[in-house]
């Protein structure tokens, strides 16, 4: 029988968790004595000594909640035994007070990756057929499966095809306000640097979110005057004067009769995007060109112990590459804004990040919820007891580094660095918006397990136990597991990770979500009023 092993964070916690697969039956003496008095599951908490009732319980060196009754030393500590504290106010809090980072340089590192005319870099050449509306979808789904059976085998150096479904385009408030989030994200997709630069458009022609709405004059490069007429007739609309035409299939235009002449349009319209993207090749790129999301979902109590650390040290290394990283999830770090605001590198930063986090807030408190409805059935039964722990164990992942950016749901990236990203915690939209700011590598830890993966961009996924990726071992690319079990370090699995994306962005490794061809759907976050 293994020996009983428990992980603490701090010297200061009053708590541990429980580290051996099937957890450890009550009666069990720990290496210091301490008898447990309850059966405590893998993943949750033991009190290391006695905690008083409304004394604080301590992770992370952190007041994770507040002890609801007495509890004695060797008792399992779960959710049910505390109350979660109030979200820290949004003011007065420390800006840009974080020692200087003084880490070196990392030169030396390439990848081979797609150079684009406006800059940018892709680590895939896929052809994106943008949607206006949801009411198009299943015809553009049924014209990329004729693509991909048809005409992709003619331009081989053409990685894939997709379409960019949605539901978004109608049934909207889109002059309301807050519309302005759904739509720039779905504009900033469409020039994610995976797709080369190449905007096709497929219509209906009645939709609220027209495609000169979507892309108004000078918002992108058109590669070419469009093959297909947007269809003005058909919308009522008038293309502006000396623009140059998106390349727009528009269904209810008068010169398709029938089905199979819309698919027909489509492919058409395919082929000048296909023959300009399989021109494209590989070349040398500097590690610096790399734009990382960074992102966990099925989250345990070892997401902050093993998988969250490793990307953390693995985000440094980025940003000292001259790397490009994001961290995002606005619930899952609204508990850690202190630590947020202090590694920014000036109080402007500082106050960006504050003024995300009070969006949200009011956004939060206009659906009668709070931060408290983010933590998940399977969060708990993986031993986090609250938001506020869940909150420690995720903004791990961002690693040391300053904080040199804020984004707004749905912006593009502007510059360099590690920036906060802010987006809903949910797995899929948070995804969409790390789309739309420009990333062309994804990492996603996960402790519950979660076949999570993205058309757009490769995801490499990192399991946070051994267990998991044992049982997922074909859908799992990393195990930081080996990091709780002692056979590995956090450096060694951040390395690890490192020369991973570098192959993944290559091209010369597919991550396990690609080999399966496992892709969730794009949500787009609309926070406006549905009509």
């Amino acid at each position: 029988m293994a020996a009983p092993l428990t992980i603490r964070m701090h010297a200061a916690d009053n708590v541990a968790i429980v580290a051996n697969d099937g957890g450890l039956a009550a009666g069990t003496v720990l290496p210091d004595g301490l008898i447990l008095v309850d059966r405590v599951p893998q993943g949750h908490k033991v009190a290391l000594a006695a905690i008083a009732k409304g004394a604080a319980v301590l992770r992370y060196n952190v007041a994770i909640g507040y002890a609801q009754n007495d509890i004695p030393a060797g008792s399992w500590v779960h959710e049910r035994l505390l109350h979660m504290p109030e979200a820290r106010s949004l003011s007065e809090l420390p800006k840009s007070t974080a020692p200087a980072w003084n880490a070196e340089p990392l030169e030396g590192y390439t990848f081979e990756g797609y150079r684009n005319a406006d800059g940018s870099v892709g680590t895939r050449n896929i052809l994106a057929i943008t949607t206006t509306v949801q009411c198009v979808a299943g015809v553009v789904d049924f014209a990329v499966q004729r693509i991909k059976a048809e005409l992709l085998p003619r331009y081989p150096h053409v990685d894939d095809v997709i379409g960019l479904e949605h539901a978004y385009g109608c049934g909207v408030a889109i002059d309301a306000p807050d519309a302005i989030i759904p739509i720039r994200t779905l504009r900033n997709i469409s020039k994610n640097p995976n797709f080369g630069g190449e905007v096709m458009v497929v219509s209906l022609g009645c939709e609220k979110l027209q495609p000169e709405r979507l892309f108004p004059a000078g918002s992108i490069a058109i590669q070419t005057v469009a093959a297909h007429a947007i269809g003005t007739a058909a919308s009522g609309q008038n293309t502006p004067h000396n623009t140059p035409e998106l390349d727009v299939v528009c269904l209810q235009a008068e010169q398709h009769v029938g089905f199979m002449s819309m698919i027909d349009s489509v492919l058409a319209s395919a082929v000048p995007h296909l023959e300009r993207l399989n021109a494209r090749r590989r070349e040398t790129i500097p590690a610096s060109e790399l734009v990382v999301g960074v992102q966990c979902g099925g989250s345990d109590a070892f997401s902050g112990v093993t998988a969250n650390p490793a990307v953390g040290f693995c985000t440094d290394l980025l940003v000292r590459a001259g790397a490009t990283v994001m961290f995002s999830e606005t619930t899952e770090v609204r508990d850690a804004i202190e630590q947020m605001t202090a590694r920014a590198t000036t109080p402007e930063i500082a106050d960006a990040m504050a003024r995300e986090m009070a969006w949200y807030d009011a956004y939060l408190g206009r659906g009668q919820a709070d931060r408290s409805a983010n933590t998940t059935p399977g969060n708990k039964a993986g031993g986090l007891s609250n938001i506020v722990e869940k909150a420690m164990g995720s903004i791990i992942k961002s690693g040391t580094a300053p904080i040199s950016g804020v984004l707004s749901p749905g912006e593009k990236l502007q510059h360099k660095g590690l920036h906060y990203a802010a987006t809903p915690a949910s797995d899929f939209i948070c995804g969409t918006l790390q789309l739309a700011a420009g990333m062309n590598l994804h990492v996603f830890t996960t402790g519950r397990g979660t076949p999570y993966g993205l058309a757009e961009v490769p995801v490499i996924k990192v399991a946070t136990r051994t267990d998991l990726a044992r049982r997922w071992h074909d859908l799992m690319d990393v195990n930081a597991g080996t990091i709780a079990d002692g056979n590995a370090s956090i450096a060694d699995v951040g390395w690890e990770l490192f020369h991973l994306m570098l192959e993944v962005a290559s091209g010369r490794k597919k991550t396990w979500a690609e080999h399966w061809k496992l892709h969730n759907a794009l949500v787009l976050f609309n926070p406006a009023p549905i009509t």
